[in-house]
């Protein structure tokens, strides 16, 4: 047996209980892991909430963790017993052992630490694809980024600076607009206190954005939508005050021919070597040190509750990790 938190039912934070289950061998294809840090990220509370329903009840969340291969199913040969792995989904992290899919693991570099694995997988290899993917960022982009000193804020600041853009950055607070600040971020706004709309308009003289990360969702999209330059995209990548209501597409028109998607990190690591490919650029900078993560807090597994509770009250910087044990 082995301690787990489950979902028996959608809910708030308490919906996290901790109880014991079996995991028993790995079967094909699948590879079993003793995990020793477990990242936070808030599709957590997506998948206990029901945003984004499970196939069935009760269920492990969590997308993201690091630890060592226990053993190997059958037709397996990516990875082996005694490898340091780390991964990014799919759900069933927060355990002390768990089983998935083999071709889903990442071998650890050395240089990377198990805790710092944990927290960058799932951000860092969203940054990635954000940044270089699903719009090509370069020394010539403007782009907002809302959210800049969370886990994934941090590390696009760094990632673009990296590669030379202005990156405007938002946050809640003053110690938050000056974290994003220390790590890269060229501007930053106090949206408790600014509007970033005009903020925008007055940081780049009324050019606007070529692209908008928008993590926020109801309470930001319409000004996100403001912030773009004829022919910008708007790239809707999370939900953290609500999901984005119905709208006339005709707005995109009237806005100025503007373009929206709603990326997923799956649909961009779907191929084992494109999975490999973001998790290398990934390892590459933080390996060169161009990009630091910030493990800003750690809970006890058996605290899942509490951290989803300072999650969801935008209590927390950087990133968070759960720790088995």
């Amino acid at each position: 047996m082995t301690r787990a938190v489950l979902v028996h039912a959608y809910g708030g934070p308490d919906a996290l209980q901790v109880g014991d289950i079996a995991v028993g061998a790995p079967g094909p294809g699948q590879a079993k892991i003793r995990q020793t840090a477990i990242g936070l990220n808030f599709i957590d509370v997506y998948l206990r909430t029901g945003l984004y329903p499970q196939p069935s009840l009760p269920f492990i969340p969590g997308m993201e963790g690091a630890g060592v291969v226990m053993e190997v199913g059958q037709g397996v040969t990516v990875v082996k017993a005694g490898d340091r792995v780390a991964y990014a989904g799919p759900a069933g992290g927060y355990a002390e052992e768990r089983l998935i899919a083999a071709d889903r693991l990442v071998p650890l570099p050395a240089s990377i630490a198990d805790q710092t694995a944990a927290a960058m997988m799932l951000q860092g290899m969203t940054a990635e694809y954000l940044l270089n993917r699903t719009f090509k960022v370069d020394a010539s982009t403007t782009l907002l980024f809302h959210a800049a000193a969370g886990g994934v804020g941090l590390i696009a600041c760094q990632w673009a600076r990296e590669l030379g853009a202005t990156l405007i950055g938002t946050a809640g607070s003053p110690d938050k607009v000056a974290l994003a600040k220390a790590y890269g971020a060229t501007h930053v706004i106090n949206y408790r206190t600014e509007n970033f709309v005009e903020r925008v308009k007055e940081i780049t003289a009324g050019k606007l954005c070529d692209v908008v990360y928008d993590s926020v969702g109801k309470d930001t999209y319409m000004g996100s939508l403001d912030c773009l330059k004829p022919r910008g995209l708007m790239v809707a990548f999370g939900q953290s005050s609500g999901a984005i209501p119905p709208f006339n597409l005709a707005i995109l028109n009237q806005k100025g021919s503007l373009y929206i998607t709603r990326p997923s990190m799956q649909a961009y690591t779907t191929k084992r070597e494109d999975l490999l490919a973001s998790a290398s650029a990934v390892f590459d900078l933080v390996g060169r040190g161009k990009i630091k993560i910030e493990v800003n807090q750690t809970y006890p597994l058996s605290r899942a509750a509490d951290a989803h509770r300072d999650l969801e009250a935008r209590k927390t910087t950087g990133s968070t990790v759960l720790l088995p044990g």
